[in-house]
């Protein structure tokens, strides 16, 4: 048995745009749903939705043998944490708040096996088939891909440095805690929060590092794509369930 090869790592290195989705109930069924749909990644989220690992690897199986690409979000930039995803088989992470190169550089040692990182190394675990893919921590590394999210002024005052550390694949743009920051909370569409956010796609594209960002609301997300961001998430479950009883009740209450 092989290592995996890393798809979503791949597209991201051709510059190839990719629709994700925000995967936030928890429940495999739902996540089975969405990996019939065409989406390129979902974003199993473990930030803000109860996902412990128990239902994040009940959503990895979901996703055996679909097209998209599991990506999930730890809580925190914690090695732990990621240690811990990482053993369940996840090749691709969305690191949140990250505020400098510092910050990103421990990210991605996290996801590294030694003398390269500091990944704690299990001998068995689901990510090398319980021992079955011999070569798996020779092997491992080259197939990771670290996304780091950017969500503070700060965070984009350090877009470029953090850019260039060795091993990271992108950056991503938080909106909701990125309008907060800058004193708009809950109105990620307020011109100044709009402006931060195509000046940071202006400045990714300059230094060719992928970006991406969450926008359920298609005129939005349509903007992103076309000004450059690379990989964008058009929605969610969470919303688009809610969007649909929403919607049936009121018909039926007309």
């Amino acid at each position: 048995m092989n290592v995996p090869m890393n798809h979503f790592k791949q597209a991201l290195r051709e510059e190839r745009p990719l629709l994700g989705f925000w995967n936030s109930i928890g429940a495999p069924a739902i996540t089975e749903i969405l990996a019939d749909a065409g989406i390129d990644w979902i974003l199993i989220d473990t930030e803000h939705a109860p996902n412990e690992l128990p239902t994040v690897v009940h959503q990895l199986r979901a996703l055996t043998g679909s097209a998209s690409t599991p990506v999930v979000r730890p809580a925190w930039n914690d090695p732990v944490l990621i240690k811990r995803i990482l053993d369940l088989g996840v090749q691709s992470l969305l690191i949140p708040y990250v505020q400098s190169a510092q910050e990103a550089a421990r990210a991605v040692a996290a996801t590294r096996y030694p003398p390269v990182g500091y990944r704690g190394v299990a001998s068995v675990h689901r990510a090398n088939r319980y021992g079955r893919v011999t070569d798996y921590f020779t092997r491992a590394n080259d197939q990771m891909c670290v996304i780091v999210q950017l969500e503070t002024p700060t965070a984009l005052d350090a877009l470029e440095s953090i850019a260039t550390v060795d091993g990271l694949d992108g950056v991503f743009i938080g909106p909701s805690d990125l309008a907060a920051s800058l004193g708009h909370p809950g109105d990620a569409r307020h011109p100044d929060v709009r402006a931060a956010i195509d000046a940071a796609c202006r400045r990714a594209r300059a230094i060719r590092i992928p970006i991406g960002i969450l926008s359920p609301l298609e005129d939005d997300a349509k903007h992103f794509l076309e000004i450059g961001f690379t990989f964008v998430a058009i929605g969610s479950d969470i919303v688009t369930l809610r969007r649909g009883v929403d919607g049936i009740v009121q018909q039926f209450r007309k």
